[in-house]
């Protein structure tokens, strides 16, 4: 972890996306703290798209469809949401600068949202980069029972058919390891990183 950046500072889409071809990425200590920091972990959360993992209950909540998926349907409704507190996370990385520089790179087709509705209701979604045939996972949040898990299958089902050969999580939790995340050393992340750099593919 750098020095953080200045309050007020704002990182611009070019910045982010060269920070992310290099394996960093940016975070705050939390929502209401003015600062970012430049992060480079000297572990890396990955999930092998060809080892992802579904638990057997989730497959058979997959079969009833219970949510209706979409894909940047509502980018700010979803990073707004992950940067809520929640009864399992009191805090959040996610800043008004991170806010703005994630919005702005969706708006420039590098960022994207999964997201899970229900009668019109956002119940759960995530967010992440793409670059190259790499996405980086971001964050997730969940208003209904394992609305962020499905929409988790069908990120990996839709990276796998458009091309996709990295997928980062950033760091490893139990919630991601029950789907196949494994942790790697930063060179061999980076080794990655690099293969999934020099192709492309379309979210």
């Amino acid at each position: 972890m750098t020095r953080p950046l200045a309050p007020g500072f704002r990182i611009s889409p070019e910045l982010l996306l060269r920070a992310y071809a290099t394996g960093v990425f940016p975070m705050a200590e939390r929502a209401d703290d003015p600062e970012v920091f430049w992060v480079r972990p000297e572990i890396r959360g990955v999930i092998p798209l060809e080892e992802f993992h579904i638990p057997r209950s989730l497959r058979k909540l997959l079969r009833r469809n219970p949510y209706e998926i979409r894909y940047d349907f509502d980018f700010p409704a979803v990073i707004a949401a992950c940067a809520e507190p929640s009864p399992d996370r009191q805090e959040t990385w996610i800043n008004e600068t991170i806010r703005e520089a994630y919005t702005a790179l969706y708006e420039r087709g590098y960022c994207h949202s999964v997201e899970a509705w229900r009668e019109g209701r956002l119940c759960g979604g995530l967010y992440g980069v793409s670059l190259g045939r790499a996405f980086f996972g971001e964050s997730m949040f969940t208003r209904e029972p394992n609305a962020s898990k499905i929409c988790l299958v069908h990120l990996v089902e839709h990276l796998i058919e458009r091309g996709f050969t990295l997928l980062d999580t950033q760091f490893t939790t139990p919630h991601l390891k029950h789907f196949g995340a494994i942790d790697v050393p930063r060179r061999r992340y980076e080794q990655l990183l690099a293969d999934a750099l020099e192709g492309s593919a379309k979210f």
